[in-house]
């Protein structure tokens, strides 16, 4: 019975670059494998009806990778090929969109496994330049808008629905430590007074964010009131 080779497979906008991924995750040469083109991909306008190019790598005779393959951050990676096929695929859309806007900034990704095996873990992906809060846009808008498309994107392209958080230079991070700040705060106010406190109008994630803060909290209620845009937390004391 022969030994199993070590393979990889790897997506990318053209087949050309999946093999120098590919390589470089491997820490080998191209005499130390063979190449399997499983998907040749094809080009769309701004990503959409377009496919990526899949290979896989099959690893020649005692040529084995110099070490395995990491994340984003630099750790050994643990997620599975689907994972890592839907973090290449919005890294690459992500690169594209912002390549037909005529953007120049760098993207990189890192993957936040969920508990539950059920879930597909969310996967984020941030854009960082010179000067880029117009991606952001007002309220988020601009970043929300360009997060919807790479998600819609993204799902036809591996076939199934996709947790992408697309993100410009760490705002959403920022912004969710201001809310969780934010809500502590104002419930502490509300327990203090002993009066209902409302917030700014939120989207709703943000107002998400505001209720997964406090639930913890057994001095504090929260509820979303008002309609559309003008939809805001309230935090009343108990």
């Amino acid at each position: 019975m022969s030994e199993e080779r070590a393979t990889i497979e790897i997506i990318a906008p053209s087949v050309e670059e999946a093999v120098a991924k590919g390589l470089a995750e491997l820490g080998l040469n191209e005499t130390d494998i063979e190449v399997e083109v499983l998907d040749d991909g094809s080009k769309g306008l701004l990503g959409i009806g377009s496919r990526q190019a899949r290979v896989r790598l099959v690893v020649k005779g005692e040529a084995g990778p110099a070490s395995a393959p990491t994340s984003a951050s630099g750790g050994e990676q643990t997620w599975d090929d689907d994972t890592e096929n839907t973090r290449a695929t919005g890294i690459a859309t992500v690169q594209e969109l912002l390549d037909k806007m005529g953007v120049p900034a760098k993207v990189d990704s890192r993957v936040d496994m969920n508990e539950s095996p059920e879930d597909f873990p969310n996967i984020y992906i941030n854009i960082t330049g010179n000067d880029l809060s117009y991606l952001i846009g007002k309220r988020a808008e601009t970043l929300n808008a360009l997060q919807f498309i790479t998600r819609l994107i993204v799902g036809k392209e591996i076939g199934h629905a996709a947790n992408i958080i697309v993100d410009v230079e760490g705002y959403r991070e920022r912004r969710e430590r201001n809310l969780r700040q934010m809500a502590n705060k104002m419930a502490n106010q509300a327990i203090a007074t002993g009066k209902t406190q409302s917030l700014e109008p939120m989207t709703p994630a943000e107002r998400r964010i505001i209720h997964m803060e406090l639930r913890g909290n057994d001095q504090v209620e929260t509820e979303s009131v008002g309609d559309g845009e003008r939809r805001k937390v309230t935090i009343r004391p108990v």
